[in-house]
């Protein structure tokens, strides 16, 4: 019987293999340029999307089942966004069609055509237009309405002159009032705004990353309110001008609004965003203006590095310290690490930045691995804020806040200025406990017998919940263990800084900034400029210390930082101090001195002190010795091995095998299997192994012979486990 070509297939699921299949039925005979195609194949009772990555011959064609229908009339993946997700799959040992279904929008994971890349614009209807004047006054759908009477605004536009427009065009277009029309292409923002002159350091950093020639790694390490995005904005700009695509990553939601506006009154240009608080049809037409040039800048947070660059000039990575470009669950990879990969592939500079960079970041300029450019004054006039430490030890406090700093607070409000109030726990108490037995409320789901896990008291006490699982439960009338009536919150958390800050400065607004507050499309910043320029409170979690330009803040109020100065996790105080650095640096960054207070019942920890005294280049000089006498990272390279499972018996005895597959002397040492820091969540017992090397080499080689074995053990059937290749968190 003569060979029959078949389609080498990626499909998304947990399976470390392609699957063969006939080709469509009544389509030519497939060659290598229909790799990089997707074509709908069944898949036992399902039909799943996938994307070919070979063509071979089949002897028995009889056992092949026939792909259903091809989906696109080119290849969708191909070139260097296609090999670089490749080398995530090896990098991060993980399944192909998985890898590529992270990658793809979710429109084009489902099978639907490549999205169209017009532009979409508001207008008024002719019922709008005969209603205007039946609108109220000085509303939303009133004031959009005003400004749709001119013509038809094209959305990208709307974002930047209107707040919240989305509400009111709903508004406008559930009365019949207004429409939602296609355009022919987006209109790029009038009166583009001058930038400020470069001082000379920003003017080196500029001139350093314009003439780089091909892929160059750029650490550009600047002191907060330094000016690193003037240093993105000119040599964005540069990128513009040969014709060529910049993409710009950013750790969080929240911070994308402000560089949206910030990038397109600079530019010119449409910019284009793309994170996960848009839908999954925005985030496609995004993906596609990518892939077929048109988006020419790009801001988006970690899924954003998947983005196709055909034209690549600029990649870069802003606050590129920040825990939020890993990710955590499916497959995890480091967003700043795969946009290194890219950039090399890619052959263009990329751009690192941050006023706190990762120890990882720092080694590798250290070592020439990346050119260092520092910034080491502010831009303009501003100073750096002045630190004091408060020793809190036998001081009355009043809900984590002593005297002085209340008094200070108070100045600052009578001065016309703004105060952030830091405190990174969001809730209002840590834990609810009886005063007459000492019960805490523990979570059900997360709690062992000999490791409770407390629920977070939210709702000024009225309510609990997990933050890790999610539970949620009312607070009991009653001591469950005792009838005792004495139930207390315990500790102090955002919302009870708030509730005791309303109380003391009863005149001045003060809001709250943390991930309850700012779960909406634009919370975050509809709340900065709800405070605007007006004497007033800010109290936030760590939302608040990533970029944000305050320049009426003067006062930063750390309240409580002694939780980050003593932790199991080798990271700890890495991320103490990035974190510490970062939220004083929101302080005096325009011509108003700043101040920042750190409370503390242990103000002379080594930690503290080196950073209060020598800065963070100087905890990081101490930090790298610690941990490359501890064989840590960056001197050491790790793999985690987790598994969950509801009987721990089934997590150790697959950890235990695949540990019996590692041979000794490999290069590679086995730790476990162990319970996990936190050894039980959402009902499942939680173990892990942790496997470290010198090299990367002897890591990756066996990681490359062991995972195939390790999906054919009979006992991965029975867990839920993960690889995790450079791990940020052993939990």
């Amino acid at each position: 019987m003569p060979a029959c070509p078949t389609l080498r297939i990626a499909l998304p699921v947990p399976l470390p293999q392609l699957f063969d299949y006939l080709p469509p039925e009544n389509s030519p005979v497939p060659s290598d340029g229909d790799v990089g195609r997707r074509v709908r194949v069944p898949f036992g009772p399902r039909e799943l999307v996938g994307v070919v990555e070979g063509v071979g011959q089949a002897e028995d064609p009889a056992a092949l089942r026939p792909a259903l229908a091809w989906l696109d009339p080119a290849p969708l993946l191909a070139g260097e966004l296609a090999r670089s997700l490749h080398w995530l799959a090896r990098y991060t040992h993980a399944p192909l069609g998985e890898v590529i279904a992270t990658a793809l929008p979710a429109p084009l994971r489902r099978g639907e055509p490549l999205a169209d890349t017009h532009g979409w614009a508001w207008q008024l209807t002719q019922d709008g237009i005969a209603g205007f004047g039946a609108l109220r006054r000085d509303t939303r759908p009133q004031r959009l309405a005003t400004l749709l009477q001119a013509g038809a605004v094209n959305e990208d536009l709307l974002d930047d002159q209107f707040e919240d427009w989305r509400s009111a065009a709903r508004a406008l277009l559930k009365r019949g009032f207004a429409e939602r029309i296609e355009v022919a292409a987006l209109i790029p923002p009038p009166n583009t705004q001058p930038g400020p002159t470069p001082n000379a350091q920003q003017q080196e950093a500029i001139e350093a990353i314009n003439a780089a020639d091909g892929f160059q790694p750029f650490l550009l390490d600047g002191v907060t309110g330094s000016g690193k995005t003037e240093v993105y904005l000119q040599a964005i700009a540069q990128c513009l001008a040969q014709g060529k695509q910049a993409l710009v990553l950013v750790p969080e939601i929240g911070l994308t609004p402000q560089t949206l506006h910030r990038f397109r009154s600079r530019l010119g240009i449409p910019v284009h965003a793309l994170h996960s608080g848009l839908n999954d049809n925005e985030r496609a037409r995004v993906w596609a203006a990518a892939s077929r040039g048109e988006a020419r800048v790009i801001v988006g947070t970690r899924s954003a590095v998947f983005t196709p660059l055909p034209q690549a000039g600029l990649i870069v990575i802003d606050e590129e310290h920040d825990g939020s470009y890993k990710q955590q669950d499916g497959i995890r990879y480091h967003a700043r690490d795969f946009a290194l990969v890219r950039g090399k592939a890619l052959e263009v500079p990329v751009v690192l930045g941050s006023a706190t960079p990762s120890l990882e970041s720092l080694h590798n300029a250290r070592s020439g691995r990346y050119t260092h450019l520092r910034l080491q004054q502010r831009a303009g006039d501003a100073k750096p804020p002045g630190v004091r430490v408060f020793d809190v030890r036998k001081r009355p406090l009043q809900d984590g806040l002593a005297p002085e700093v209340i008094a200070g607070i108070g100045q600052h409000l009578q001065a016309g200025n703004q105060v952030l109030v830091f405190k990174n726990r969001r809730g209002y108490a840590p834990v609810l406990l009886c005063h007459d037995c000492g019960w805490t409320a523990p979570c059900k789901r997360c709690s062992t017998p000999l490791h409770s896990t407390p629920m977070t008291v939210h709702g000024a006490g009225r309510r609990l919940q997990c933050h890790h699982c999610g539970a949620r439960a009312p607070v009991p009338l009653a001591c469950p263990d005792c009838a005792s009536l004495a139930l207390q919150p315990q500790g102090i958390g955002t919302e009870r800084l708030e509730e005791r800050l309303l109380q003391l400065f009863p005149d001045h607004p003060v809001l709250r900034i943390d991930r309850s507050t700012t779960a909406r499309r634009d919370a975050l910043e509809q709340t900065l400029a709800t405070l605007g320029d007006q004497p007033g409170i800010l109290v936030g979690t760590q939302i608040l210390a990533k970029g944000h330009d305050l320049p009426k803040l003067t006062l930063v109020v750390v309240v409580g930082i002694d939780e980050g100065l003593f932790s199991a996790d080798f990271r700890a105080s890495e991320k103490l101090a990035q974190q510490l650095i970062q939220v004083a640096g929101r302080a005096g960054r325009a011509e108003r001195p700043g101040e920042v207070w750190l409370q503390t019942h242990h103000p002379d920890n080594a930690l503290l002190h080196t950073l209060v005294n020598g800065g963070y280049h100087a905890f990081a000089e101490a930090e790298l010795g610690q941990r490359e006498a501890a064989g840590f990272p960056p001197f050491a390279h790790l793999a985690l091995l987790r598994a969950e499972a509801k009987q721990v018996e089934q997590a150790n005895d697959f950890l235990s095998a695949v540990r019996n597959l590692i041979a000794a002397g490999n290069g590679v040492e086995r730790f476990g299997p162990m319970p996990a820091p936190m050894p039980r969540r959402a009902g499942f017992q939680r173990t892990q192994l942790l496997l470290s090397a010198e090299q990367r080499r002897p890591l990756h080689g066996l990681l490359d012979a062991l995972m195939a074995q390790v999906y054919a053990l009979p006992q991965a059937r029975r867990v839920r486990w993960s690889l995790d290749v450079d791990p940020l968190d052993l939990y």
